[in-house]
């Protein structure tokens, strides 16, 4: 897709997303996606039976057919869910959406993702990812499976400890004034992180992300539609996404070893800056995918918003990474570690909200925003807003 077709085609008209303890939400996924999709059209100003397009990712029984069933929709364009791994294809979600806008396959596009331990289980084990090869050897859980990665990262590439350290404290510095965020209310420092448990060398329990029952949802409509709804545009500006060759998480043999998956090798961050026509430098605010912390500083590094290497510590301080001031601030609702975690999803609301100026950690004058789905998956996928100024 060229950048001529995507930019600036579609914009979120509407946003919606709720959580709540895992295990007590007292509902099935489809009633709590429902109930998401009619609060982002509710948010967006527009009829739910205008609604054509159904996009998801990473697996779930409600399709754009049961869902488009349930609200009674007049009509179904598009009905597709991205492939991959975990949370690698949230961001693809929402390029596939805009793709379908762009290329007039549907004018009005959801985007989900639900969650509900009653339904689905836990998320920290698919079976899928684990087998012959990893099992064996005790390795049978995302932590663990990723926690291999971030090692070599911290001892092969010198990226320090206090880097990952400073982007757990400043999602937890984001979370106290977020009131929805599931830390809010109880701050965390360096001596309370570093005197936390052991989960699976080298993460701690705050490098770890919650798993939350709750729902997410997006609405895209077509550019010129969105200038007549309820709220500012935000603009879909560029996406991308894909896997490195070889890549195998099963045998542990892919390239770029300690890569969030972004990197040369797949050329997905590579891919976003040129269709986008911008650099690392012109983004205002990040919202990054970490299901662990060191995930997420791999991502970050991958896509040259800091160094690798010893000199992250430069860039990754929490003075840095905490909004207002931040030169990069990230995660400003207080991310999959002290906000919530329904597969990551809720990040792209926050970028919508940081555009919109809704944020509880609101950037002043944010005019592009970022973010990037789950580092570490198979495929990797990362998405651009911004205002209407910015395209």
């Amino acid at each position: 897709m060229s950048a001529s077709v995507l930019r600036g085609a579609a914009a979120v008209a509407g946003v919606s997303e709720f959580h709540c303890k895992r295990g007590e939400s007292g509902q099935t996924e489809l009633q709590l996606t429902l109930r998401a999709v009619l609060a982002a059209a509710a948010d967006a100003g527009i009829d739910p039976g205008e609604i054509d397009g159904f996009v998801s990712y990473g697996g779930g029984e409600n399709d754009g057919t049961v869902v488009g069933s349930a609200l009674m929709v007049r009509r179904i364009r598009w009905s597709s869910m991205i492939w991959g791994g975990g949370g690698g294809g949230a961001a693809a979600a929402v390029t596939n959406a805009a793709v379908a806008i762009a290329t007039g396959q549907a004018d009005c596009v959801v985007v989900y993702r639900a969650m509900s331990q009653q339904d689905s289980g836990r998320l920290g084990y698919a079976k899928h990812h684990f087998d012959g090869q990893m099992l064996p050897h005790g390795v049978g859980s995302p932590a663990q499976a990723c926690a291999l990665r971030t090692q070599r990262m911290l001892e092969a590439d010198g990226v320090p400890a206090e880097a990952v350290r400073a982007l757990v404290l400043a999602d937890y510095a984001h979370a106290q004034r977020n009131p929805s965020a599931a830390a809010y209310g109880r701050p965390l420092d360096a001596a309370a992180y570093e005197a936390s448990r052991m989960i699976v060398e080298p993460y701690r329990l705050f490098d770890c992300s919650r798993e939350n029952d709750g729902a997410v949802a997006l609405i895209l409509v077509r550019a010129d539609r969105a200038a007549d709804l309820t709220h500012e545009p935000v603009y879909v500006l560029a996406g991308a996404q894909g896997a490195a060759p070889g890549y195998a998480v099963d045998t542990e043999n892919d390239i770029d070893y300690s890569s969030a998956g972004f990197g040369a090798s797949s050329g997905v961050a590579a891919q976003l800056w040129t269709d986008a026509g911008i650099g690392p430098a012109d983004v205002d605010v990040v919202q990054v995918y970490e299901n662990f912390s060191g995930s997420g500083v791999a991502a970050l590094i991958d896509h040259g918003l800091c160094p690798a290497g010893p000199a992250a510590a430069t860039v990754l301080t929490v003075e840095n990474l905490t909004a207002p001031g931040g030169a990069l601030p990230v995660n400003t609702s207080g991310g999959n570690l002290a906000d919530s975690f329904v597969n990551g999803m809720g990040l792209a609301v926050e970028a919508v909200r940081q555009l919109r100026g809704t944020s509880a950690n609101a950037v002043p004058g944010a005019r592009i925003s970022l973010f990037i789905g789950g580092p570490m998956a198979a495929l990797v996928s990362s998405v651009l807003f911004c205002v209407r100024a910015a395209l």
